[in-house]
């Protein structure tokens, strides 16, 4: 078993019931099971509000960036060495609760630093050494990576990773055809899930 770490799992689905929400219980309970810490912010049932607000928009180049509307959420995500993402895609991106979290929390002073003499973007997330997103989609596999070109993936592991540790830890879990798979289908998939957790 690996050193004892702390993991945030993000969980974005409006249905407690929702097979999301049994893949994030399968990840806590394997990751706990495996001697690490586990927080659970379920987004829904924590009423989280994704909207970015016309102050934090206004404000968004200040230094320091007022937190103070998600200052509770943004302490949980520095208390945690790894992420993970439970969510399903909806046409062929994340759920808008879920973009909300990443515009409202993944804040200057939080994710990254504004350079304001060059103008880069200098990445501040490195307490994250682990990402991994579980996700569904009702598409199949073909469609998502084919045609579509996988956008969820390449978003996070091209955009968000980059924020993190250079020893990221980086992976993505998917059940494709989601709305057709059979329920032996969903569980090897939380089986999948249960096994390359128990990894970490």
């Amino acid at each position: 078993m690996s050193d004892r770490r702390h993991f945030l799992i993000v969980l974005a689905h409006p249905l407690e019931t929702s097979f999301a929400a049994s893949v994030a219980a399968a990840a806590r309970e394997t990751l706990e099971a495996n001697g690490h810490s586990v927080d659970l912010l379920d987004l829904y049932r924590e009423d989280f509000d994704p909207r970015l607000s016309s102050a934090e928009r206004v404000g968004y180049f200040d230094s320091p960036y007022d937190l103070s509307g998600v200052a509770g959420i943004v302490t949980r995500l520095r208390a945690a060495d790894g992420l993970v993402l439970v969510f399903p895609q909806w046409w062929f991106n994340f759920p808008a609760i879920l973009k909300g979290f990443f515009d409202r929390i993944l804040a200057p002073g939080v994710a990254f630093t504004h350079d304001q003499a060059g103008g880069r973007i200098v990445p501040e997330l490195t307490n994250i050494n682990t990402l991994w997103a579980l996700t569904s989609t009702g598409s199949p596999w073909w469609l998502v990576h084919l045609y579509m070109g996988n956008p969820v993936r390449r978003l996070l592991k091209r955009g968000i990773a980059n924020f993190c540790s250079k020893s990221l830890n980086f992976r993505m879990l998917t059940l494709h055809d989601m709305d057709r798979a059979t329920p032996a289908k969903r569980e090897a998939h939380l089986a999948r899930v249960k096994k390359s957790l128990s990894a970490i």
